[in-house]
């Protein structure tokens, strides 16, 4: 259990992560190694004999687990009209979350990438398309799930918090 000062990330040591993935059928080779990422803890994870695997884990409280699936199914529809995005990778029944003590998380093919070189006009009628297509899809039905980024929740609830709880000097 967490103290009031613990950040639940305290508890996600290395062998907790291989634990993890090894939980869900894996066996790793025991090679782990952090990767940038703002709000969550992501990592590259050795298995033996294949390829690594990244494996995501989300902040505690801060999603529940539908809204991590809703983005799930965007992810794996997107791949299905073949855009290029890494979608997390799905189990034998079709999952894509897992949760191992506490904690859940999914398991992504390692992709490498690089990005776009914006002088290029080219990359950027390219960009735009795939931006479309995106936006398209995301269009065709209304996610029930994912909060909505309005000014209200954004602007004005912020605002209003801070004020009224003193946080700025």
């Amino acid at each position: 259990m967490n103290t009031p000062t613990q950040h639940p990330y305290d508890q996600l040591t290395p062998d907790r992560v291989l634990d993890a993935v090894e939980s869900v059928g894996f066996i790793s080779d025991a090679r782990i190694m952090a990767l940038n990422s703002y709000e969550n803890r992501v990592y590259q994870v050795g298995i033996e004999e294949s390829d690594p695997l990244i494996a995501k884990f989300y902040r505690p409280e801060r999603w529940s687990k539908e809204q991590i699936l809703e983005e799930h199914q965007f992810s794996l529809d997107l791949k299905a009209m073949e855009l290029p995005v890494v979608a997390p990778s799905t189990d034998e029944h079709g999952n894509t979350l897992h949760e191992f003590e506490g904690f859940l998380f999914a398991l992504f093919p390692r992709q490498g990438g690089h990005a776009p070189e914006l002088d290029n006009l080219d990359n950027l009628l390219i960009l735009g398309r795939t931006l479309g297509r995106m936006h398209k899809l995301g269009s065709s039905q209304a996610f029930q799930q994912r909060p909505e980024i309005n000014l209200q929740r954004y602007g004005i609830d912020n605002v209003e918090f801070l004020l009224e709880n003193d946080f700025i000097p």
